[in-house]
This record gives C-alpha cells, structure tokens and sequence, in this order.
C-alpha cells in the first residue's frame, strides 16, 4: 500500500506541475487565422469588384467599343528637397584620405566611417514583416531548422539597394516577388541556428530565431523597424513535436569596431522569435515515468524479510544500471551542456534513492542478527518517505 500511495502522489504532482507548465495559447488564438492573410484575400474581392464596377461605368464609342482613356495628367513640380535617389553613387566615393593614409574619413555627417553616406539625407524607416509558411527539420542537438518564409520591406521614403544577410544562417533559396523603391517582397528558404536553453528539459521552451541585418547601409541610411501586424504565422504551420507559443520580433543596433580604425557606423538587425513549448505530457511519459517507475521497482526490496537477504541484496544493483543506461540514452539526446537540466537532476535523485535502499541492506550486513528484526522495520518505515520526499525536492529545484 505504501508504494501505491507513493506512486500515485507523485503522478498526481506531475499532472498538475505540467498543467501550470503547459502549451500557451495565446499564440494559436492571435496567430491561428493571420490577419495578413485574411486582409489580402478581402483586399483581392474588395479589388475585384471595384474592376467590375469600373468595366460597366467605363464609357463607349458609338460602335460600341470601349473608349481609350483620357490622358495622364502632367505630374506635380518636384519639391525643393526630393528624396534621394535609390542610385546613389558610393559612398566611400566621399571619404576624404587623412595626411597620414590609411582609412578614409567621412568629413561630414554623424559617422565618420568610409561606409556612411552624408549624402543620403534622411534614413529610411523600413519596416520589416515576415510570414512564416514552415518551419522543419528542427534538431535540438545542433539547434539548427529550416525555416520558409515571406520577407517584406516597406518604407516611407526610398531605399537604398538592399543587401540583406542573415547573421544566424544561411539561405537556401531567394525568390523576388516585388522590387520597389518603398517596397520589396521576398520568399526565403534557408537553414538557422539557435543555442537552445536547455535548464528546464524536459519542459523547455525553445526560441528558435531568424537574424537579419542590412550590411550595405547603416543607420545613416536604413532604420529597420518591426511591423508588428504583418508578422504571423501562415496557416497550416507548425513544427512537429513542439507546441507554438510565441511570435515576436525586436530590433537592434549593430556596430564592428574591430573591422578597421574609426569604424564607428550602426546598423540594423532585425531578430524574429519563434517560441514553442515541448508537449508536457509527452515529457512526462517519455522522462518521468520511467525515472519513477526504476525507484519504485527497487523499493520493492524493502519489503523482503532478511530471511531472503541474497533476493533482497540483489534488488537495487539492477535498477541501478536501468537508471545509468536510461540517464545515457537521455544525455545522447541533447547537446553537452555547462548546467544541469531539469532531467539531470530528477536522475541524481535517482541515484540518491538508489543509494539509501542499498545502504538500508548493507546494515542488515553490519548489525547482529538479533536485532535484523528491528532494522527491517524501521527501514521499511523511514526509507520510502525520505524517497518520496527526494522526488519532490527533485521535481521542485
């Protein structure tokens, strides 16, 4: 009865730690139906009727054919300070060589770096929206994925010739479906990498990211900026074994001073994060269960009168190597960390459990036989709580 009651306190204390641990919704309910999706397709009707509307109010000759259009009005003058041109000459061009050589100085603007462009005039404010179809192949060991996704780049003013780079991988395939001065759209395959944190394994929560920065123009010329509405998840993705749970993006500055004396020019990074939650039942299942289940097999033991004391000695060295071997296929698993993970702890309260129930038998060893009577049943009494209470501090810290 004692190791019924054991076992089902400690089920009972793992169901209701994942119930607090568990998969986040706020993802699904914001980004389940994303609303760049939606507003594209109520944009497309919206569209196709005003070009209905348009083709029965367009006017006709007398024969019945559709009269070609007035012509175009002449465009508005040109105001005093137009925008730059997307075009524009290199600006290295406008470095100016110091009386010693060496790297070239810009002698105007906020930078002094040969890379700054004084001549640009106002930076650009881009905003940055990304649409992710797919995310594969997600391996915790290398953390690395596979990410598809549509990358768009809108701003108010022109931009510079785009020379975008992910900071934290590489890409696969580029396909250019719109190429603008104020606008640009492009569709990304390409592999990441993550580190992944591992402290809470096996109920971790990874951030898979996608780095990326503009290494052509710096902040004199290009200020990314998150568009938060036009971030989402595209319908039907996921990543298989994991739990969606957040989508954010931040930007930040980025600067490289060691490249070469006076580099002193910012640039933008963009970083989207993709948080998803591993299922809590399936670490229960796959990592709990079977660390419990070795402990209760060797308490068994304990209830082996000293009578049978070669079946009872025998007990624990067994589950002692169930324990080592089901700890190193865990370990295979993951990458080499410099912590312990969640898993890692509940195995050296393993052992721990382990240890006590060998140490209960080896008195009977070192104690007269007389008084093996009296040993066995306080045995029985102190060493399943004080494993119980292991477990709990295990599952606790």
């Amino acid at each position: 009865m004692q190791i019924v009651g054991l076992l089902v306190a400690i089920l009972l204390g793992l169901f209701l730690f994942v119930g607090r641990s568990g998969a986040h919704p706020r993802l699904r309910g914001a980004l389940g139906a994303p609303a760049g999706l939606v507003a594209s397709g109520s944009a497309a009707s919206a569209w196709a009727s005003a070009s209905a509307s348009a083709s029965a109010l367009a006017p006709t000759s007398a024969s019945g054919s559709v009269a070609p259009p007035p012509p175009p009005a002449p465009p508005a003058p040109a105001s005093a300070s137009p925008a730059p041109s997307a075009s524009a000459p290199d600006p290295i061009d406008f470095a100016v060589l110091g009386p010693e050589g060496g790297v070239p100085r810009q002698p105007e603007g906020a930078f002094r770096s040969p890379f700054a462009n004084p001549k640009f005039g106002k930076a650009a404010e881009v905003k940055v929206g990304v649409l992710i179809n797919d995310v594969r192949d997600y391996d915790i060991k290398q953390g690395t994925f596979t990410a598809d996704f549509y990358l768009s780049l809108t701003s108010d003013r022109p931009m510079p010739d785009s020379q975008l780079i992910f900071t934290n991988g590489k890409e696969d395939s580029k396909l250019v479906l719109a190429d603008k001065p104020t606008f640009k759209l492009f569709r990304y395959v390409g592999v990441f990498q993550s580190p992944p944190d591992l402290h809470a394994y096996p109920f971790d929560t990874q951030q898979l990211r996608i780095e990326i920065e503009e290494s052509g123009a710096g902040l004199d010329q290009v200020r990314l900026v998150p568009d938060q509405g036009h971030t989402n998840l595209g319908i039907g993705a996921e990543v298989i074994g994991w739990d969606m749970a957040e989508l954010a993006a931040t930007v930040t500055t980025h600067s490289y001073p060691d490249r070469f004396d006076g580099d002193d020019l910012y640039y933008s990074r963009y970083t989207l994060r993709l948080g998803i939650d591993r299922y809590g039942t399936n670490a229960i299942f796959t990592v709990y269960v079977p660390a419990i289940v070795i402990v209760l097999i060797s308490l068994t033991g304990m209830w082996i009168t000293p009578d049978h004391m070669e079946v009872r000695a025998n007990a624990g060295a067994p589950m002692l190597a169930a324990a080592v071997l089901f700890h190193f296929a865990l370990i295979q698993a993951l990458p080499a960390t410099p912590y312990l993970t969640r898993a890692d702890k509940l195995m050296l309260a393993v052992y721990v459990c382990l240890l006590i129930q060998m140490v209960s038998t080896l008195v009977f060893f070192l104690v007269d036989e007389d008084k093996w009577d009296r040993v066995f049943r306080l045995g029985r009494a102190l060493v399943p709580p004080f494993s119980l209470a292991v477990l709990a501090a295990a599952l606790l810290v």
